[in-house]
């Protein structure tokens, strides 16, 4: 198995370096290396392992990728899925009569192995792929949606715990090979409406509404991996199927998360990644959902940056630094947005900026915070941030009110801090001559200051992380 291994692997290579070179007829060939390797294929396949079929078939993969003429390609492609084909329509046919066959270990088992070896091929491919997809696509999801109503029962009759089964594992592993070749393809996809039309839409009533039936322990995370990289892919396309993605993931999937900072570790990596997607390409649609979701929204990027593991924490402030650059340049619902919003992200992000849990994140809080100080400074805030109470005075009554907000807000969270001082940092706060070096150097220079991290020592070698990363490639720069 070791030889036949290397030898996958170097073929696999060979193609890859040498691809173009396998569709072309050489000197003294009577067909192109191509047509003669699909001819034999049986035999060439027959003493490797599954996992070493699906090496040489995505090896042939990135050759009929070379071949430009479309016809050609597709029935190259065509000769080379047949052997998995075949397998699967005899697979189908057998469940036609009895779909309880779909329940047995062996035909699980040559279902994932037909699966993983298209997804082999889909990610050499790329797009052209679609003729073989069109072939079985909706099959496939069929055995989704068999394989799922069967979880939901056996779950329903034993409790979670069934979710443990070995018959029950192999079918949600199943469930995640139809996910992850639906993720290359729409990766790989050349055609967005298509995809979206014709791939995307067939997906909301088979594979969200599994998601959202299911019990946690049942729910994939690879949905929610597979509907950040389809609206990574197909961008504005997605916005009409927003709403619907939002209501079948959104609630079920913060209540798995956010019960605590540890259970389901994947779910909350990939609902963050989904959220992120959403927020850098279909933006407008966030704010054509419900007020009640648009809250929910906000709610759970504070709750990621304020997230003690650090790439979803990280995750957190680079959705929220792009929503308010999002928000000032649409007008038309940024006011809204601040006066609903603004006060209290704004206390968020200084509390994660005073604690020392969070100084990995000590950059991008410069980042945002300096944004949204300007922001209140330069007077692109109209909307009154102040309550009905508050003796506004004439001018830019949002930074007056702010300055006096924020200045409480630092007493009291640290009484031991002299009121000078704490003046003296919220001037430079809303001074807006300072670059982002000079208005880091402040707040990093105020929050050394303070007892809490004065403690800490050398840990607060992490407010300088950026600064010394620089000063390392510099060193290296000069070697």
């Amino acid at each position: 198995p070791g030889v036949q291994d290397m030898a996958c692997d170097t073929f696999l290579k060979i193609s890859q370096k040498c691809k173009g070179q396998f569709v072309l007829q050489q000197q003294g060939e009577a067909n192109p290396f191509i047509v003669d390797l699909l001819r034999n294929l049986p035999s060439i396949v027959s003493d490797l392992q599954p996992h070493q079929i699906q090496t040489f078939y995505e090896a042939c993969g990135h050759m009929i990728r070379e071949q430009t003429n479309q016809q050609q390609r597709e029935e190259l492609l065509m000769q080379l899925m047949e052997p998995p084909n075949a397998s699967w329509r005899n697979i189908m046919n057998s469940a036609n009569g009895d779909v309880s066959t779909l329940q047995k270990q062996d035909t699980i088992k040559e279902i994932g192995k037909i699966l993983r070896t298209n997804v082999r091929v889909c990610s050499a491919i790329g797009h052209p792929f679609v003729s073989q997809l069109g072939k079985f696509y909706l099959d496939m999801l069929n055995v989704y949606k068999t394989y799922s109503e069967y979880i939901s029962h056996a779950v329903q009759s034993e409790g979670e715990v069934v979710t443990q089964h070995a018959n029950i594992r192999a079918m949600r592993g199943v469930k995640v090979e139809a996910l992850k070749l639906i993720e290359v393809f729409v990766s790989k996809s050349e055609d967005p409406k298509m995809v979206a039309e014709k791939i995307v839409a067939m997906l909301y009533d088979t594979v969200l509404s599994d998601y959202q039936r299911s019990v946690p322990a049942a729910r994939n995370p690879e949905v929610l991996k597979l509907f950040a990289a389809i609206v990574n892919r197909l961008r504005g396309e997605m916005s009409a199927g927003l709403p619907r993605i939002f209501d079948a993931v959104f609630d079920s999937t913060l209540s798995m998360i956010t019960t605590n900072f540890t259970d389901f570790p994947e779910h909350r990596l990939y609902f963050f990644k989904l959220l992120k997607s959403v927020n850098m390409y279909c933006f407008q649609a966030l704010f054509s959902i419900p007020a009640a979701a648009q809250k929910k929204v906000i709610d759970s990027i504070v709750w990621a940056f304020k997230h003690t593991e650090r790439n979803i924490s990280e995750t957190g402030l680079d959705i929220l630094e792009k929503l308010l650059s999002n928000v000032q340049q649409n007008q038309g619902f940024a006011q809204g947005f601040y006066s609903t919003y603004f006060l209290s992200l704004l206390q968020d992000v200084l509390y994660v900026l005073t604690d020392r849990l969070h100084k990995s994140g000590f950059k991008m809080h410069c980042t945002i915070l300096k944004h949204m100080f300007t922001i209140v400074e330069t007077n692109q805030i109209q909307a009154p941030l102040y309550p009905n109470n508050y003796q506004a005075q004439p001018g830019n009554a949002n930074s007056a009110f702010l300055r006096e907000y924020v200045a409480n807000m630092i007493g009291n969270a640290f009484p031991n801090v002299g009121k000078s001082v704490v003046a003296e940092f919220v001037n430079g706060l809303f001074d807006t001559s300072k670059d982002l070096v000079a208005f880091k150097t402040h707040l990093r220079d105020f929050l050394i200051r303070l007892k809490e991290f004065s403690a800490d020592g050398d840990d607060n070698k992490k407010l300088y992380t950026e600064e010394t990363e620089a000063e390392m490639k510099n060193k290296l720069m000069q070697r």
